[in-house]
């Protein structure tokens, strides 16, 4: 989960020399309809029909091919709700819904110093490329199994692909860029998927020290010698996805990972969006789909978005936010989905983890967890975002060794792991076990 990031810090001199790149502009999310279409008619020329009549504008389709799902802008100086009842009765739409901007935030991490992991910089060799070894030897990769699973049973992701829905991957990132797809940005509607697109920087920041803070519910800590620190709520989320896509592949270092940009680097996103990231997800043939992202309240039209991902063999999962309440949030609590909360390397729910049975089916590590950040760099980081892509990890690799495992197949294997509470349905993931029971 993203929280807008407040730095402290931990070095005397902090250099900033970056250039901004702003935004294209946007129809505003209060003013956009989503409009689904069935029966006998169904289709874009229903929307239009409707739209030259009302008076709104369809945009786009959201669904790709399938040709039944539609985003509608509505006129500032017409009344959105009017227009939203009108749409309702039309003769071939059968749901409408509004589009919302949503925050991938949550509550604060509890990181209080760097890890020992995240200093450990000596160079390994692993699978192909050279990674810092705390990467590969943090407590979380031993927790979870991962060299069990790796080495006893040859399992590391081949031919499996796992679509990231977040803010862009680094394609330039020397751990990721052999592993990474041309992913797709739905923030600017063009082709690519790289979080390096939110900033355009010329000479990067230069620390003195070691190591400097980002609090964002996944309160990260970055390691670095030149790195650029971007401070204020623009890029409250930057490296979110970067950091997510480093532990996917440190779970399944041979999988192929597509990134998916439905969110900024504010953290910000349309629910447009990430319906069209779930549908452009399946067409592009993802087996395993992260959501490192929660919403409040539940969407009629997300959870069919979910429900046609898996019924057609992806394996969805997301993670339980970081509010530390037993609440419900989505999509982690659609029976579909695999939610994914926080635990401590002690086995221990994690005290800024959202938890209960009906949104947190497993847990994993999420507590100075070591991964990659963009410009080469590496961060340590807490949250639920940072549990999810092990169980997104662990999916690949049950993938890969039984390619038409389902979803539910999929959530059952990996349900099969460590008793820590009654306020997780299953267990804490362990890879060897889900890869033994599947």
């Amino acid at each position: 989960m993203m929280k807008r990031l407040r730095f402290t810090r931990l070095v005397s001199t902090v250099l900033l020399a970056v250039l901004l790149l702003g935004m294209p502009a946007r129809a505003s999310a209060e003013q956009r309809i989503i409009v689904r279409t069935g029966g006998l008619l169904s289709g874009l020329t229903v929307v239009q029909s409707a739209c030259k009549l009302l008076g709104c504008k369809v945009l786009y389709g959201l669904d790709g091919s399938l040709g039944k799902l539609f985003l509608v802008s509505v006129d500032d100086s017409l009344d959105v709700s009017i227009v939203f009842k009108l749409l309702g009765g039309v003769l071939g739409v059968v749901g409408v819904e509004y589009d919302r901007t949503v925050w991938t935030e949550g509550g604060d991490g509890n990181g209080s110093q760097v890890p020992p992991a995240l200093l450990d910089n000596d160079p390994v060799s692993y699978y192909g490329t050279s990674v810092r070894g705390g990467y590969a030897r943090q407590p979380a990769f031993g927790i979870v199994g991962l060299e069990e699973a790796h080495n006893r049973y040859g399992l590391t992701g081949r031919n499996v692909t796992v679509a990231v829905i977040d803010t862009g991957v680094d394609p330039n990132h020397p751990v990721l860029a052999g592993v990474l797809l041309p992913g797709y940005d739905f923030t600017r509607n063009r082709d690519g998927g790289s979080e390096r697109s939110d900033v355009n920087q010329s000479t990067m920041s230069i620390l003195d020290g070691n190591a400097g803070w980002v609090n964002q519910s996944t309160m990260a800590i970055l390691d670095q010698s030149t790195m650029a620190i971007l401070d204020g709520p623009d890029y409250a989320a930057f490296g979110h996805g970067t950091m997510v896509a480093g532990i996917i592949h440190l779970a399944a270092p041979k999988a192929k990972i597509l990134p998916l940009k439905a969110f900024n680097a504010n953290g910000s996103g349309y629910k447009s969006d990430v319906l069209r990231a779930l549908y452009k997800a399946s067409s592009q043939g993802a087996k395993v789909i992260n959501m490192s992202f929660s919403f409040d309240e539940p969407s009629k039209e997300l959870e069919k978005a979910v429900e046609y991902v898996t019924s057609r063999g992806a394996i969805a999962v997301a993670s339980t936010g970081n509010d530390g309440k037993k609440t419900n949030v989505y999509p982690a609590s659609y029976s579909t989905v695999i939610g994914v909360a926080s635990t401590t390397d002690w086995d221990a729910l994690s005290s800024f983890s959202n938890y209960g049975t009906s949104v947190a089916w497993i847990a994993a590590p999420g507590e100075a967890v070591v991964t990659t950040y963009p410009f080469g760099s590496y961060a340590a980081a807490w949250g639920t975002s940072f549990s999810t892509p092990f169980a997104a990890g662990t999916a690949a690799l049950l993938s890969e060794g039984s390619s038409s495992i389902s979803n539910s197949q999929a959530a059952d294997a990996e349900g099969n792991g460590v008793w820590i509470s009654w306020e997780v349905a299953k267990g804490r993931l362990h890879a060897p076990t889900a890869i033994r029971s599947r």
